[in-house]
């Protein structure tokens, strides 16, 4: 549905009109030129070649430049550009790499004037001199601009980029002989077209591909760049070097960007693909646009401003085949749309709150932020009536600072840059990890990695004197395993029975098992038993159940009356009745070397003294396994990695997760994985540990995460001396044929670690750069630059 608002604008003896409107064109369009005096408008794509009149209510078609029977590739358009000082005059730059001129004032249905056919590939940028009448520059697929005169049938220089292509080029408003362009691996060059051997300045402005650029229309050195990194970039180049002004963070590739007429911050972008919308943004301002055009359902492919001194018209080509004129008051704005609230923690634990300033104010005793009032990047700083939306609500900065000492992350950084996280075995990681938290005083931190080292690595046998501990941390794997117990001085109440019944009457003659940290409870004074190598400190028990259980009775938690630890005659159903007239020992003594005691034999070992040099039981394996299954603890192991990363210690779980290994991961889902090292690696890059950080993704067991540190890992270098980029991987330019890395200390070629300032470009050997620094700021290779290590 159309927006009826309607804007008449009076710039000097003409009268612009119009409301928001859109045509339906026969193909999509690749690009859209104006006419100088804003009536008319040029639509070039593939199979499209045609000139609107803007009138108040609609697009009419004027004249369709495609004629001919036959369909030509020179009519295949790229690009379109109309001269701002001949409205008669066109210039299209074909797929084929044919760059053609077209004059609208020959009386023939053919309009086509001249044809430039010295470029090899596509031609991507075409662009008329803002004052000279005859002078077209182009900029194509195969690397090289050409600038040609029309009149003249062949171009008069040639420039090369030394790049694989040029996206855009773009004369400048204010300096005749300046005209900038922009290239596939990121660069920015500035040409004098005087010049055409060499640019005059050269610098990197994107990560990828810069796809197009604009000239400020009212400040001489400002140059917007758009890019693959879905970053838009304001240069001043009236500097030395090239500075960065501004930047603006889209959500995709930037196709398109032009300067608002009469704005002086405002500029309008589109999108090379997945976004649809137009965007006008405040430099200022960059993370929220601050009008936004939704009329296109595909891609938009070109974008301008109806009249040089008019910011209310905006028109665009689509690949939806249309053709629109936004009014800038119908735009809806995003801005209207953002909280005004935000909260956020600090790095180090300080809370930073933003409200309306309206709900602070009438908050008494609230005491002004002193520190870098920087407002949310939603709203400017400071609100300005000429801007257009100078009513909107800004808010106010709140900041909540921690107690020195109180909550400070150093315990964060220390152990991020002490733990071990591979290259030695699972104990020791755990162990040393241990030992780390301990020395920082996590103590809860530390004791997990202790359990972790005893329930996945094996203690080995456990000395007698220390069974007690070992046993209540778990150390039982590996105990040594008795051969017989002996008995020495039996209570009364505990020699009744020494036969234990097994369920349901089974009078199995199976020998009697025994764990090895069982044993029996001796008198009241609690001895061990006499022979025995373990303390009495188990009872052994009868229950109803397949096999015998060991209870554990803890001497501290008994109760008062209950000083003996005697177990009761009730406890075991009693197989048969007690004779009262027993055998002699003599009887017994024979059969000490069997498990399997007749009842009345038991009755006899319970009652009468024996001689403690014979055994009455014999062990002959243990109950169990002495060693768990692997799988054992995973559940316990994944709830405390859950525990951890809810707590918000994602580096405890991190670290885990990486020692561990596939002990742990099949039991947590991969993408709880992917956000706790994301977390973690995010937390490490905010601190600068960046070596810590690396070593984190490649030791990730995520797929996702460990791809992280192998994405821009190319480096493109160009020879010192030729500026050209280096294609072999020697030290030896291919042009040249100088060495490129010299040392600007000992002047040696460096065929290491070569470490360079970024501010002049300079450097040399790691080391000899670190030594000059110390005793000097100067650059060693004598240029002045003050330069800088960190």
């Amino acid at each position: 549905m159309e927006k009826m608002s309607r804007v008449t604008t009076a710039l000097g003896g003409s009268v612009l009109t119009g409301r928001t409107m859109h045509c339906h064109l026969d193909a999509p369009a690749n690009a859209i030129s104006v006419c100088r005096d804003a009536a008319q408008v040029v639509v070039a794509g593939r199979s499209i070649f045609k000139i609107y009149a803007i009138e108040e209510e609609q697009f009419v078609e004027k004249l369709n430049l495609r004629v001919g029977r036959k369909p030509s590739l020179n009519l295949s358009c790229a690009d379109v550009v109309w001269h701002q000082m001949d409205e008669n005059l066109l210039a299209t730059a074909a797929t084929n790499g044919v760059v053609v001129t077209w004059n609208l004032g020959r009386p023939s249905r053919n309009k086509q004037d001249q044809l430039f056919t010295e470029h090899k590939r596509t031609v991507n940028k075409v662009c008329f001199h803002p004052t000279e009448a005859h002078v077209l520059l182009s900029g194509s697929q195969d690397g090289f601009m050409k600038c040609f005169d029309l009149r003249r049938k062949d171009s008069v220089s040639t420039f090369s980029g030394q790049s694989e292509s040029v996206r855009d080029v773009q004369f400048s408003i204010r300096d005749y002989f300046t005209f900038a362009s922009t290239f596939e691996n990121g660069n920015v060059q500035l040409w004098d077209i005087r010049r055409p051997d060499r640019c005059e300045r050269m610098f990197t402005a994107h990560n990828g591909p810069v796809f197009c650029c604009d000239w400020h229309p009212e400040d001489r050195g400002w140059l917007a760049t758009g890019g693959r990194d879905k970053m838009v970039k304001v240069w001043d180049m009236t500097t030395h070097r090239a500075k960065e002004m501004h930047c603006v963070q889209t959500i995709a590739s930037v196709a398109r960007v032009k300067w608002r007429p009469e704005c002086r911050h405002h500029l309008a972008t589109c999108s090379m693909m997945v976004d649809h919308n137009i965007y006008v943004w405040d430099v200022r301002r960059p993370f929220v646009p601050a009008a936004m055009f939704e009329e296109h359902r595909d891609v938009t492919t070109g974008i301008a401003w109806r009249h040089p001194h008019d910011p209310s018209f905006l028109l665009s080509g689509s690949k939806d085949s249309s053709l629109c004129q936004h009014l800038f008051r119908d735009a809806s704005q995003p801005v209207e749309r953002a909280n005004p609230e935000g909260l956020c923690y600090g790095l180090f634990g300080d809370l930073a709150f933003a409200a309306k300033e309206s709900l602070v104010a009438a908050e008494s005793g609230r005491k002004p932020y002193t520190g870098d009032r920087r407002h949310p990047i939603f709203f400017k700083r400071k609100l300005d009536p000429a801007e257009p939306f100078a009513g909107l609500a800004s808010s106010a900065l709140s900041v909540f600072e921690t107690e020195p000492g109180g909550g400070g992350m150093r315990w964060f950084v220390d152990t991020a840059e002490r733990y071990a996280l591979a290259g030695r075995p699972l104990a020791e990681l755990c162990d040393h990890n241990a030992k780390v938290a301990r020395e920082l005083g996590r103590n809860q931190v530390a004791q997990t990695w202790t359990m972790l080292r005893i329930i996945y690595c094996s203690p080995g046998l456990v000395p007698t004197a220390n069974l007690n501990h070992s046993v209540g941390k778990g150390g039982s794997c590996g105990l040594p395993l008795m051969n017989s117990f002996n008995l020495k001085d039996m209570a009364p109440g505990l020699g009744s029975e020494t036969r234990l019944d097994r369920s349901k009457g089974d009078t199995r003659s199976d020998t009697v098992l025994l764990d090895s940290s069982a044993t029996l409870i001796t008198n009241e004074d609690n001895e061990e038993t006499e022979g025995s190598d373990v303390p009495a400190d188990y009872l052994l028990g009868d229950v109803e159940g397949e096999e015998d259980e060991l209870y554990l009775l803890d001497p501290e938690h008994t109760h008062p009356e209950e000083p003996e630890c005697v177990l009761p005659q009730e406890a075991f159903p009693l197989r048969h009745e007690i004779v009262d007239t027993p055998p002699g020992p003599e009887h017994l003594q024979d059969k000490a070397d069997s498990p399997h005691v007749s009842g009345s034999e038991a009755d006899v070992a319970s009652l009468a003294p024996v001689d403690s040099s014979f055994s009455l039981l014999s062990v002959s394996h243990a109950l169990y396994d002495s060693r768990l299954p692997p799988d054992f603890f995973s559940l316990l192991v994944r709830d405390m990695l859950h525990f951890y990363a809810e707590q918000g210690d994602v580096q405890m779980a991190v670290s885990v997760l990486i020692i561990l290994g596939e002990r742990v991961r099949k039991d947590i889902d991969e993408q709880t994985q992917e956000h706790w090292y994301t977390s973690y690696i995010d937390l490490l890059q905010r601190f600068r540990l960046w070596n810590v950080s690396n070593e984190v993704v490649k030791l990730s067991t995520s797929r996702a995460v460990s791809c992280l540190n192998q994405a821009s890992t190319t480096l493109h270098v160009n020879c010192s001396h030729c500026k050209r980029p280096m294609s072999s991987r020697g030290w030896v330019c291919d042009r040249c044929h100088r060495c490129a890395s010299m040392c600007a200390v000992c002047h040696h070629v460096v065929k290491g670690l070569f470490v360079w300032c970024q501010g002049c470009s300079h450097g040399g050997h790691l080391q000899h750069i670190m030594k000059w620094l110390e005793g000097s700021s100067h650059c060693p290779a004598g240029c002045g630059h003050l330069c800088e290590y960190s």
